[in-house]
């Protein structure tokens, strides 16, 4: 017989309290919120940063203005609370002592939103109660007309200043004083904490929705810029694929070419040595290995539905069949030799070929009628190519190119490839040029 032993499951280590409701919790979390916004460093220092002046009508300013507008908003928050005051001035009850103390209570919670801007919604909430014992019998209750203004003030810039969450605990604070003002006070002729609620309320609204407007403008460039950085990345990834393809056909060939030439050269040697065999079949194999990993390389990268040239890829050779082409669509086109002809590589043949071939493209794009210049020269250590065009005939006539700037990252990574350099940019004569060196090793550098 078995005997099984079940152990009750044991309550969380702590206070030993009942699980809180879901109720319990959201007060908490409310509460803890609360004191969060507005209790916790209250009274902590945050100046007011100046106004940025590189906005559209900013920066058409005088500098020696320039220098001044920075100090917009506090100028502005200043006014305001200079407003208040003289509305407290004149409706003060107290004498020059209470006209005066209303002043400074109209006045300071304004300017400390400047500094302090937690901690001047609180002073203009406790300054509410003592400016209302400085007014007259027959004004509004509990708020006079001077700390009404100041108030509302003060709401409307620390709500600008802080989160949306802090607007709400201080339209929250504020209805909770109006409530408790008018169940306890007593004597005054009217009240206005409903105009004040109703006031307030539509200015932290407009403030929340600017905040939310601000943010979402923000997430917006923020992913603009992501998807920016992904598009250039995909960019580049795409034209390190179709140099990959057409480096390919050039490779490919030249390894067919060695395993033939290592399978046949035995044949051409009357009574060949057995090492001399071995040593071409070696090649020949590895020749064979190498072309079958290219291509397998090749298949990673090849999209499903590429299919390989069934021409030859050009060189500097096909060159007056491309400018044919590109005269028949209107682009005027001159060509310029520099140097003495020789064979290159046939890399730098074809990427020489893709980005004459590219920047013409451009020309054709972005300067229709215009004039074009290609030069190619033949100099000691490389190649060097020069693609030039100017200025349109007819400006206005140019529309936006719907182009990605897959020509300008393809050709540098062409240039990349074969450690060459690139420039690139507006002419003097507001055209744009290209220019181009691809080193080539020379016979007796190769040899060395």
């Amino acid at each position: 017989m078995t005997e099984t032993t079940q152990q009750m499951p044991t309550a969380p280590k702590g206070d030993g309290s009942r699980p809180r409701s879901p109720e319990f919790r959201l007060a908490a979390d409310a509460l803890r919120g609360l004191r969060q916004d507005l209790f916790h460093g209250a009274f902590a220092y945050d100046p007011l940063p100046r106004m940025r002046v590189d906005g559209p009508l900013t920066r058409r300013l005088p500098s020696r203005i320039r220098q001044y507008a920075v100090w917009t908003p506090h100028a502005v928050v200043a006014g305001a609370g200079l407003m208040a005051a003289i509305t407290a001035g004149s409706t003060s009850a107290g004498g020059d002592l209470g006209s005066m103390l209303s002043v400074l209570l109209a006045l300071g919670p304004v300017l400390l939103t400047l500094l302090r801007p937690v901690g001047a919604f609180w002073f203009s909430l406790a300054a509410a109660p003592v400016t209302a014992v400085f007014g007259y019998s027959w004004e509004d209750f509990p708020w006079r007309a001077g700390s009404f203004a100041a108030h509302l003030v003060v709401l409307t810039v620390v709500a600008l200043r802080t989160r949306p969450r802090v607007a709400v605990w201080m339209w929250i604070l504020t209805a909770v004083y109006g409530t408790a003002a008018e169940t306890f006070g007593s004597g005054y002729y009217s009240s206005n904490t409903g105009p004040m609620l109703v006031v307030s309320a539509f200015l932290l609204l407009a403030v929340t929705v600017r905040h939310i407007r601000r943010e979402a403008e923000q997430e917006v460039t923020a992913q603009q810029t992501v998807t920016e950085h992904e598009r250039s990345r995909r960019t580049l990834l795409e034209e390190r694929t179709t140099i990959a393809r057409e480096l390919h056909d050039v490779v490919a060939h030249h390894m067919s070419v060695v395993a033939i030439q290592a399978e046949a050269a035995p044949y051409r040697v009357e009574n060949p040595p057995e090492e001399l065999e071995r040593a071409f079949a070696t090649i020949r194999e590895n020749a064979v290995a190498a072309l079958t990993e290219l291509r397998r390389v090749l298949g990673v990268v090849r999209a499903e539905d590429y299919e390989a040239p069934d021409a030859p890829q050009p060189t500097l050779a096909d060159l007056d069949g491309l400018l044919a082409n590109v005269r028949d669509t209107g682009l005027d086109v001159e060509k310029a030799v520099i140097g003495a002809v020789r064979e290159l590589p046939q890399g730098v043949e074809l990427s020489a070929y893709r980005i004459v071939q590219e920047a013409l493209s451009n020309s054709l794009r972005h300067a229709p009628g215009a004039r074009a210049r290609v030069e190619i020269g033949y100099v000691l250590g490389g190649l060097g190519l020069r693609i030039v065009n100017g200025p349109p005939p007819e400006p206005s006539l140019v529309k936006p190119s719907p182009g990605a700037g897959h020509g300008i990252t393809g050709m540098r990574e062409r240039v990349s490839m074969l450690n060459g350099e690139m420039t690139a940019g507006p002419a003097a004569d507001g055209g744009y040029e290209v220019a181009v060196f691809l080193p080539v090793a020379s016979v007796s550098e190769g040899d060395a």
